[in-house]
């Protein structure tokens, strides 16, 4: 059996579906995901999924913070220690306005694209793995994908491009790229439970994250 693990890049995942939601609102469901069961859905019989790995940074707002905790609580519920959450954090930053000049502070993710590398560098380091999945379309991964490649030639890499999401340059070295915007019955079939709950813990899907089909 060759042991899989994926990482998702959170901020470039959520923020796809997000973006795909704009033309078809019926996406807004996914974001209350089976993680291990999506991940699970791409696998062939001789894979076993060793973990999935979800590097993200809680949001300064407390009910996006208060959301992101729900639907991370109610995946480890379910999968335990094959969910894995690394976390990263915001950071202020300057922006300015190209158009009126001006500029406002605004928030960045930190720490999440050195996380991911380094956790992907690692498992090859350590044999915790024989296939890496890389759920993102961010092209600072790339010294990550050329690294493996050529360290670690046994193992294999993959690279999974989140809704409404693509580059270029990851296109030119890592072929061929699954677009998870064209996998949407996989989405569907991986949606939680509203209430996720063992008896005595309960998490419920936030009713900003539901629209009806």
């Amino acid at each position: 059996m060759k042991r899989v693990t994926f990482y998702f890049d959170g901020f470039n995942f959520y923020n796809g579906l997000k973006d795909k939601c704009k033309s078809e609102p019926t996406w807004k469901n996914y974001y209350w995901l089976d993680l291990v069961k999506f991940c699970n859905s791409f696998l062939s019989p001789d894979h076993s999924l060793v973990k999935v790995k979800y590097f993200t940074a809680p949001p300064s707002d407390d009910k996006k913070r208060s959301r992101q905790a729900a639907f991370f609580s109610a995946n480890k519920l379910l999968h335990g220690n094959t969910i894995e959450i690394i976390q990263g954090k915001y950071q202020n930053k300057d922006i300015r306005c190209k158009l009126c000049k001006g500029s406002f502070t605004g928030q960045e993710e930190k720490r999440t694209d050195v996380n991911i590398a380094v956790s992907m560098i690692m498992d090859c380091v350590l044999d915790k793995t024989d296939i890496l999945v890389l759920i993102s379309a961010d092209s600072d991964q790339i010294p990550t994908l050329q690294t493996i490649k050529s360290e670690f030639s046994e193992k294999k890499v993959k690279v999974y491009f989140p809704p409404e999401r693509n580059s270029t340059d990851i296109l030119q070295i890592s072929k061929p790229i699954v677009f998870l915007g064209d996998n949407e019955a996989k989405f569907r079939n991986s949606i939680m439970p509203t209430i996720v709950t063992d008896g005595v813990k309960k998490y419920t899907r936030p009713e900003t994250w539901k629209h009806s089909y």
